[in-house]
Formats: structure tokens, sequence, C-alpha cells
């Protein structure tokens, strides 16, 4: 099964959805692979599948994911666009991030998973990358093979100012912290910014270790 992304370009009611916890951060466009054990995603993801519904995924503070834990407000949806049973017979399955949202409020289920009371935020109109920043689209663009199939459902947007800087977060070595710093960031040029310095401060390291 394979469909394509797309954000949600305005915001909409509040609505309740199912909360997964987990050590990474997530963004519109972006891929997502998860293996399924617990029970309770298992019939999330079959829930998912059969009504074509996005879930939420939020980054753990403190806790884990099979157990009591601690989440960020902000997060990411994502809808399921492949599954397969893996060699050790757990579920897998290919996920892609769609709209950003803020947590309003949460309960957990009887069979113990979370789902919240979520507004979507708004993303902004595209804007065009700007000609400062085309050494981070051509540094996304030589990076991306790096990482083979996981972006094969992820669709190539490098001139949408958005999606580079969203590409970019993903892909450097940057802490949790700023990389949920900048999915909150609704200005996609401030997020380049940002991201600009980023890279230039990564690459000043690197020389010095050269040296």
């Amino acid at each position: 099964m394979s469909t394509s992304s797309s954000a949600g370009a305005n915001p909409s009611e509040p609505e309740e959805i199912a909360l997964f916890p987990l050590r990474a951060v997530v963004y519109p466009g972006g891929p997502l692979e998860l293996r399924i054990f617990e029970p309770r995603y298992l019939d999330m993801i079959r829930a998912a599948l059969k009504s074509q519904k996005e879930f939420g995924v939020l980054l753990i503070l403190a806790g884990t994911e099979v157990g009591p834990v601690e989440t960020v407000e902000v997060g990411t949806s994502v809808r399921v666009v492949d599954f397969s049973q893996l060699p050790d017979g757990l579920l897998g399955i290919s996920c892609v991030g769609t709209r950003r949202f803020r947590v309003h409020s949460r309960r957990q289920q009887h069979d113990g998973l979370n789902v919240g009371i979520v507004e979507w935020l708004p993303e902004p109109a595209d804007v065009a990358l700007p000609s400062r920043f085309e050494g981070l689209a051509q540094l996304v663009e030589s990076l991306l093979p790096e990482f083979g199939e996981r972006y094969q459902h992820v669709e190539r947007r490098l001139t949408d100012a958005a999606w580079v800087g969203y590409r970019l977060t993903e892909i450097l070595p940057l802490t949790p912290e700023d990389k949920q710093s900048s999915l909150e960031l609704d200005d996609p040029l401030e997020r380049l910014e940002r991201l600009a310095l980023a890279t230039a401060q990564l690459g000043e390291r690197r020389r010095g270790r050269d040296a």
C-alpha cells in the first residue's frame, strides 16, 4: 500500500487522535519507520489502516515508549504509507508526516493507548527558497541518497523553504531539544537561518578535528 503525503494548509477544529510517544521528532513530509509489537499500538495501526486516519507522534521528555511517559505538547501527525511483516515476525510500518499539532488535553484508554484532543497548527503558504539558502538545498540533495529507501515515500521539493528546512533538520546531528525547537517554529525562513548557522558550526568542528 502506498500513498503520498499532503500537509494541511490551514488549521481546523480540535480533534481527538491517538498519540505515539517516541524518542524522535517527526516533521511534515518526513519519513518514520516503526517496528510494532505492543497490542495497543497494533490495534492503533489496524484502526489507522482501516479508516485512513492519522496518529500523532510526540517527543519523549521522560519515561519510555512502553511505560509511563512525559512528552512535549507539539508534535506531528503521520499517515501509514506501507507495511510488512519483518523477519523477526514484528509488524514494520512506513509513515510520512503530515501536519503539526498542539495537544490541549489527553487521556489513556483502557487498553493503555494514549489519545489527545489536538489543535492543528497552521502551516505557512509555500515559500520559495531564497537564493542565499540554495547551498542548504544542495546539501539535502547530496545527503538523501545516503539514507537508502528511508525517503522512498517522500516527495522531493527542493525549491520549497519549509521542505528544505524540515529535511535538513531531520538529517543533521542536532540535539532532540534543537530538533523540537525547529519543529515548533512557524517561519520557514527563520528555521533556515538557524540551520545555516548550525551547519557552519558543524563544519568548523569537523575541520578542527581534522586539523
